[in-house]
């Protein structure tokens, strides 16, 4: 063995038998402009990794770095969307990962270490690696924990932790919506999900040192959740504590009681006290921010005024605003920060991509105190966010052995280690602002097909055409955009999937046929598609739409 694996080795052994007590490591020397980030006064960052994704793909699909967690020496393992996991070690002491290694399969979202073990989920099943202090490679292979679990390609990342007697909660998404006919358009009728609920939309609890179980060995720990990726044990209130993605697409189904700012606005994304048997009351309800009521849902009847019947549902400790998307939670139970965030909640919230015409919002890292008996005390605060114009996809965050906190960001791949100086930054190289986006045709400011566009599909292509990550495609610079007329016509009569070729690029959202639409608003919104985000292609007609039809 060389000689700093052993002493890293003796005094890994020290600490664990109590010999030594461990000590914080002097902080790195933090980026001149934080990494890009814009961070509370007396914090400041260092940009630890970065391009680890950076536009890959595994096979057509696009990947992401999604969730972390930190090792007791300091060594940082993530998880990537579509492949394996990453590994990663500051050798020099600089404060940056210089050595990386990806080992494993099968992509997906969770990753923890607990008890001698490395953690990590599939889009179908919980597995793990033995693992030994010091080690960055696991040596032996992974152990199956729960499998054949559903994956129905939306809402099918796996969530998990640990509560404090070592038992793991798992989580099992709704793959849509709102369970109802036509889900997500004009008129969906809401369907009863009495059974849906017992295989989906909540959490079970199973033993983590069980092999090889399925769902109908665990325990159904909660339910009425549409997907819930955050989630957290509290140490202090021993309870978990969880973020819920809210529903989508209100004006869309009920436009008769709702418009395109009841929905960028009035459905939050929920933070819970998850109590075991809770109910949390999807797909008939949703919170709304605004009135901070439960309503229900257009699709069982509601009108933007009904409320759900009081007390049968839980009500959230902390109403998000609608389609922030949060990720991963971790609680700060270490002492580097200032008291005060000492046992709050961190989240990291990956940033809308339905909240037009309103600005797209939540790329960020945002903070929820909580106090001394372990209750949240009702409010939140941004914590970390981008400070350029750029839209930071936020996707992990996890605390290091020091009390750094580790924040990951899931299309380009890139890692921040935040710490507490108590000197605020000069931010003399910060970074440029974006140049602003401007219309190559000008004289559509104003036209019907500028309307249909902001009311149907600005929502998910964004209002400048430039797409929202895996989320949907940009449309800006885009060949289907810019080809062949008949083509384009029939991805909006029949759907993407009914035309494009089955070995394209997938992403998360899926882009129903539009053939309610007349062929004059179809030939203005492609129109102005082409000549704003194709590089002036030829208009269409509704002549060329109804040969189509």
């Amino acid at each position: 063995m060389h000689t700093p694996v052993l002493l890293r080795s003796l005094v890994l052994a020290l600490i664990t038998f109590g010999v030594i007590l461990p000590t914080h490591a002097a902080l790195p020397t933090p980026d001149p402009d934080n990494g890009g980030l814009d961070l509370p006064a007396g914090f400041r960052a260092l940009l630890v990794a970065d391009h680890l994704i950076d536009g890959r793909k595994i096979g057509n699909d696009g990947d992401q770095l999604r969730f972390l967690t930190v090792a007791s020496n300091g060594d940082l393992y993530a998880k990537s969307f579509r492949a394996g996991l990453f590994a990663l070690r500051d050798n020099d002491g600089d404060g940056r990962f210089e050595e990386k290694h990806e080992f494993g399969a099968g992509g997906g979202t969770g990753i923890a270490l607990h008890e001698g073990w490395l953690y990590y989920s599939t889009n179908t099943g919980v597995y793990r690696y033995a693992y030994r202090d010091g080690d960055l490679l696991p040596t032996g292979e992974p152990q199956l924990i729960v499998g054949g679990l559903e994956d129905r390609g939306t809402h099918n990342a796996k969530s998990f932790a640990f509560d404090d007697q070592g038992r793991m909660l798992v989580e099992i998404g709704s793959p849509v919506n709102v369970l109802a006919e036509r889900d997500g358009q004009l008129g969906a009728k809401g369907l009863d999900a009495t059974e849906f609920l017992k295989t989906h939309g909540g959490f079970w609890r199973f033993d983590p040192n069980k092999l090889n179980q399925t769902l109908a060995d665990g325990y159904h720990f909660s339910t009425g959740h549409r997907h819930s990726l955050a989630l957290a044990w509290q140490p202090v209130a021993k309870e978990f504590f969880m973020a819920m993605m809210g529903r989508d697409r209100l004006n869309d189904v009920a436009p008769d009681y709702y418009d395109a700012l009841d929905n960028a606005e009035r459905v939050s994304e929920e933070m819970h006290r998850l109590r075991e048997g809770v109910n949390l009351g999807w797909p008939y309800t949703y919170w709304d921010p605004i009135k901070k009521a439960r309503m229900v849902a257009p699709e069982f009847g509601g009108d933007n005024r009904q409320r759900a019947e009081v007390g049968k549902y839980d009500a959230p400790v902390i109403g998000f605003p609608a389609h922030w998307a949060p990720l991963q939670m971790a609680f700060y139970t270490a002492t580097q920060f200032p008291a005060r965030y000492r046992n709050g909640a961190f989240i990291a919230f990956h940033g809308s991509w339905n909240r037009a015409p309103r600005p797209q919002e939540g790329y960020n890292v945002s903070f929820v105190p909580f106090d001394e008996k372990g209750a949240p005390l009702g409010d939140f605060e941004v914590f970390a966010r981008n400070r350029n114009g750029s839209k930071f996809r936020m996707g992990g965050v996890a605390v290091g052995p020091d009390g750094s906190l580790y924040i990951s960001e899931t299309d380009q791949g890139r890692i921040w280690r935040i710490f507490y100086t108590g000197e605020s930054a000069s931010l003399t190289a910060a970074s440029t602002v974006l140049e602003t986006k401007t219309s190559t045709t000008a004289g559509l400011i104003n036209s019907p097909g500028k309307i249909v566009y902001e009311q149907i599909c600005a929502a998910c292509h964004m209002v400048d055409g430039s797409g929202a990550g895996q989320m949907q495609p940009a449309l800006a610079g885009s060949a289907v955009v810019k080809g062949d007329a008949t083509q384009i016509i029939r991805v909006v009569l029949q759907s993407p999937s009914a035309v494009l070729p089955a070995d394209r690029t997938k992403y998360v959202n899926i882009m129903p046929a539009f053939s309610i639409l007349t062929n004059e608003q179809i030939a203005d919104v492609l129109t102005y598609v082409r000549q704003n985000f194709g590089a002036g292609a030829s208009p269409i007609t509704a002549a060329q739409v109804a040969a189509q039809r």
